[in-house]
């Protein structure tokens, strides 16, 4: 597997740790978000394709992650500042053409950017997150949806949540990758290390939660109406505990031209545990739209 390397970029009067791969000359730049309780390090399946397809990759450590900056205080983990370093680093960037692609709370962030029109996008990519206003359908409508989403309520919760992702040296980590995990052994103890680490550096997981603390003070805001006019696919493992698939559905609505891929007997952690699978997914839509 081809290693990136790690750049330093400032962006939005952050600092942020950013695993490189690709031709530093492109001006097509591919920019890939991680999840919770994620790091760049959930891409290192993905950046090589992106390179072989002659992008720029670039998969930054947000806010909060890795050796990224981390700000002090839950209003700087805001929606609005979220999507401001994308936009920030695109700008750092100086690609032309941009295809962004979101996991998890990347996702959501993608979700946001191209609605918002933050900066003009080529192609969108979301994996295993719906778009924030069928995510607030769901919630409104569906209790089983509401279950699933209990754990977003405990982290609202002061230090409580920072001392159950700590304890015995984050053995949380690793039930919640594992747990999951429909494909166990494709999170082995090498790969949890890294996450793990992720959360117990100084004033890691209290930023890390901050993402979450921010959205329940302003979840009204997430989930504009804005038609999504940048051609996005939507990847979705089935298997998914946290967020049922039926919050994909409606997705069109938000989106001019949506491609949905399901993936059956796979969990939350696609990216991840079917690689393989989203790597021919993404080689073949990115390639129709060469």
């Amino acid at each position: 597997m081809i290693q990136p390397t790690i750049e330093e970029v400032n962006a939005n009067g952050l600092s942020f740790e950013v695993h490189v791969a690709g031709d530093p000359a492109s001006d097509r730049l591919a920019l890939l978000l991680h999840g919770f309780p994620e790091h760049a390090y959930s891409w290192r399946h993905q950046l090589p394709l992106f390179a072989k397809l002659g992008y720029r990759v670039w998969a930054p450590n947000q806010r909060g992650y890795g050796k990224s900056s981390k700000p002090k205080g839950v209003a700087s983990y805001g929606i609005d500042e979220l999507v401001a370093d994308v936009a920030a680093l695109i700008d750092a960037s100086g690609a032309r053409s941009v295809t962004l692609v979101g996991h998890d709370w990347g996702g959501l962030v993608a979700w946001e950017f191209a609605a918002r029109r933050a900066r003009p996008l080529e192609r969108l990519v979301i994996l295993n997150v719906p778009h924030p206003a069928r995510f607030r359908e769901e919630l409104a409508s569906n209790p089983v949806q509401r279950r699933r989403s209990r754990y977003a309520a405990f982290f609202q919760l002061p230090w409580l949540p920072e001392w159950f992702f700590r304890r015995k040296g984050a053995a949380a980590i690793e039930a919640a990758f594992r747990g999951m995990a429909i494909d166990k052994c494709r999170f082995p103890d090498d790969v949890l290390d890294v996450y793990k680490q992720n959360v117990l550096q100084p004033g890691g997981i209290t930023a890390m939660l901050n993402w979450y603390r921010a959205a329940g003070r302003g979840f009204g805001s997430l989930g504009t109406d804005a038609i999504i006019e940048t051609p996005a696919l939507l990847i979705w493992g089935e298997e998914d505990s946290a967020l049922g698939k039926e919050t994909t559905f409606g997705t069109e609505r938000y989106v001019k031209e949506l491609t949905v891929r399901y993936l059956p007997g796979v969990s939350h952690w696609v990216q991840q545990e079917a690689p393989e699978a989203v790597n021919r997914i993404l080689e073949e839509w990115l390639g129709e739209r060469t």
